[in-house]
């Protein structure tokens, strides 16, 4: 039935101008990463990334919410060509909801497509500069493809906005550890 969903879209191009704005998450999203900068604990500094997942993943509307729905699904089984149609579909039809740049920058990163992921991994960062996944993206992204500094660049900003994100790690010299 999804798959339908997805052919309808890249057959009716005029549905690409009828995203309407997606809801305004500045507000809660800063709660939350106070939130997470505030936890004394892993559980409700992950509690705390999970309420912020579901404000990124908040869609549009209902048809945005089927094509990204459909591309994780395709995703989720190493589908890589469904999920990029999915997700191409998505960012031709709501260009302004970051998620939909993210979900694709990480279609592209487990094929090794870096500079295709990186691209929309900017424009996700653009469009929600408080993204911590597409800024920890982009510094895993960057990682993968030698640029150590650069990375280490763009993880610190993901860290900074969430200590206890996991991807510190990858940062040479500790950074950003628990209290």
């Amino acid at each position: 039935m999804r798959l339908s969903c997805i052919l309808l879209v890249l057959a009716t191009p005029a549905l690409a101008e009828t995203c309407p704005p997606g809801p305004d998450i500045d507000v809660p999203l800063a709660a939350l990463i106070a939130e997470g900068q505030e936890a004394q604990r892993y559980m409700p500094a992950r509690d705390a990334l999970r309420d912020m997942w579901a404000l990124w993943k908040a869609p549009p509307d209902d048809w945005s919410g089927e094509l990204l729905a459909v591309g994780k699904e395709r995703l989720d089984m190493a589908d890589y060509e469904g999920a990029q149609k999915a997700f191409d579909a998505l960012v031709d039809y709501c260009p302004t909801w970051a998620e939909g740049w993210n979900q694709r920058a990480y279609v592209f990163f487990n094929q090794e497509r870096y500079e295709e992921a990186l691209v929309d991994l900017d424009r996700a960062i653009a469009l929600s500069p408080n993204h911590i996944p597409a800024l920890s993206g982009k510094g895993v992204t960057l990682l993968r493809m030698g640029r150590v500094e650069d990375g280490e660049f763009w993880l610190k900003r993901a860290v900074d906005l969430h200590p206890w994100l996991p991807e510190r790690g990858l940062i040479r010299e500790l950074y950003g550890a628990p209290r």
